[in-house]
This record gives structure tokens, C-alpha cells and sequence, in this order.
């Protein structure tokens, strides 16, 4: 099969990992800042969600710049299955039927991007030297 995209790779990896580091940010902002305004309103913070709104946050910041983005990436993904079997899977067996169809994708996008590191376009890269984010 031809990879008509193939050597877009490291870039589309990059955006991958630029949206997914964005996406865990407004998440936490969202629990400590109510930004961007969810529709419940503000959440009550204590214990659990506190913590996953500064591994949010923390972690986020750090998978969007690419520093440190594989340890970053294994905690988050860590929060995100503790989301899902916490609060989604008792309202259901399937992500489809308990809606914690984002924390399961997060989950695995996080896992994998753990095992593959930064990459390029990265805090990381820029340390090193290198271009093609290794």
C-alpha cells in the first residue's frame, strides 16, 4: 500500500501531538478557570479533580512544547484510564454507551505518544540540536 503521506509523517505526528498537549490545557483551564465556559458551569474542585486539573495543565503544557513529552505523555495517559474506569465505564461497558469515547482516544494517544518522544517542532529537539526530533 502507498503512504501517499508518508513522509509528512514527523509533521503530522508533530500536529498530533500539538493538538492532543492543546486539548488536555483547556481541559484543565477549563476545571480551574472555567475557560472556555462549560456549559454546567464552574467545576467544584477538591482531591481528584484538582489533581487532574494540574496534570492537565502541567502535563498539557509540556506535551504542546514537546519538553519532556514522554514522561508528560505516560502520566497523562495514566489520568485519562483513571477518568475513564473512574467515572465513564460504571455508566457502561462500551465508551460509545458511557461517553468517555475522548478519554479512551486520550489514553492511547498519550500511550503512544510516550513511546515516541517529542519529535520535531519540539523544546526537546531544539536541546539537542537535531531536526528530525530523535
Amino acid at each position: 500500500m502507498v503512504r501517499f503521506l508518508g513522509r509528512y509523517s514527523p509533521y503530522l505526528y508533530a500536529l498530533l501531538r500539538i493538538v492532543a498537549g492543546l486539548v488536555f490545557v483547556l481541559h484543565g483551564t477549563q476545571k480551574f478557570f472555567n475557560f472556555p465556559p462549560s456549559k454546567g458551569g464552574p467545576m467544584p474542585l477538591g482531591g481528584l479533580m484538582t489533581a487532574g486539573g494540574v496534570i492537565e495543565l502541567v502535563c498539557g503544557v509540556l506535551i504542546l512544547i514537546g519538553l519532556y513529552a514522554s514522561i508528560a505523555a505516560f502520566i497523562a495517559s495514566g489520568e485519562m484510564a483513571v477518568a475513564y474506569f473512574m467515572v465513564h465505564q460504571p455508566m457502561g461497558a462500551l465508551p460509545i454507551q458511557n461517553g468517555g469515547e475522548l478519554a479512551a482516544l486520550l489514553a492511547f494517544t498519550f500511550l503512544y505518544i510516550a513511546g515516541r518522544g517529542s519529535g520535531i517542532w519540539s523544546v526537546d529537539s531544539a536541546f539537542r540540536g537535531t531536526t528530525d526530533g530523535s
